[in-house]
């Protein structure tokens, strides 16, 4: 029988969510725990891998297993998983069902702290200056994103995408109390790309560049052309549809 877990984490002491040799991941963690408590080794299917500080409000995955799981196992699971990660859930699929390969879309949020705040330094890029960001001009850059569907320009270097096609279907910008939010929801992202787009959108905010110099830097199909990858420290998963 398949399952899929719904559940959450602070990334700032995780490696990233996917297992690597000699660092603490998020995705060994929750094997462990399921291990110990089924009393069978566990193998989990994430939605996707997030990198080393980045954190997940809504994340999925899926494992097998022929035990009938009781609805206390998430009781279970929180107990012993540490305080950075929590399960939300636990439920039966379809055999077919796939963590990552059944996802439609997946939805992101950064967060950038326009002031020095001590409270956020695990959860936003702090880019206090004295001039505020332009929002009215990341967003008007934003509405370029809709008209490409080819994002090299944003894709880490050297992976093995077989394809760096993507479908936005939304980016904006926003106030969320004393923090600026972006938000971004694609069928699929290529590694870094939310990082990097943040990146060159904060150039724009600056006013190093302008929202049309997006459609160049979409169109030369090269990483250099963009900005720099904003901190992970400021990216959240916060939802995977099905």
């Amino acid at each position: 029988m398949r399952y899929f877990i719904e559940f959450a984490y602070e990334g700032s002491s995780f490696f990233g969510y996917q297992i690597q040799p000699n660092q603490i991941s998020v995705q060994e963690e929750l094997e462990k725990a399921l291990s110990t408590i089924l009393r069978e080794p566990v193998k989990t299917t994430g939605a996707g891998r997030t990198d080393t500080g980045v954190h997940a409000k809504k994340m999925f995955a899926h494992f097998e297993t022929e035990q009938m799981l009781g609805e206390n196992l998430v009781y279970k699971l929180n107990s012993f998983l540490p305080e950075s990660i929590s399960i939300n859930r636990i439920f039966q699929v379809a055999d077919d069902m796939h963590a990552r390969f059944s996802a439609t879309f997946r939805t992101y949020e950064y967060y950038i702290s326009p002031q020095k705040d001590p409270f956020t330094i695990h959860s936003s890029w702090q880019t206090w200056r004295q001039k505020p960001l332009n929002m009215e001009a990341m967003n008007e850059a934003c509405k370029i994103l809709f008209e490409y569907d080819d994002f090299t320009s944003f894709a880490k270097l050297h992976t093995d995408n077989k394809t760096n096609i993507c479908k936005i279907y939304k980016a904006e910008w926003e106030p969320s109390g004393n923090q600026l939010k972006f938000t971004i929801s694609a069928d699929r992202f290529l590694r870094n790309m939310v990082r990097a787009i943040v990146g060159t959108m904060v150039e724009i905010g600056t006013g190093k560049l302008q929202p049309n110099d997006l459609r160049k830097i979409i169109e030369d199909k090269y990483r250099n052309s963009a900005g720099v990858s904003a901190p992970a420290q400021g990216l959240f998963l916060v939802n995977v549809g099905y």
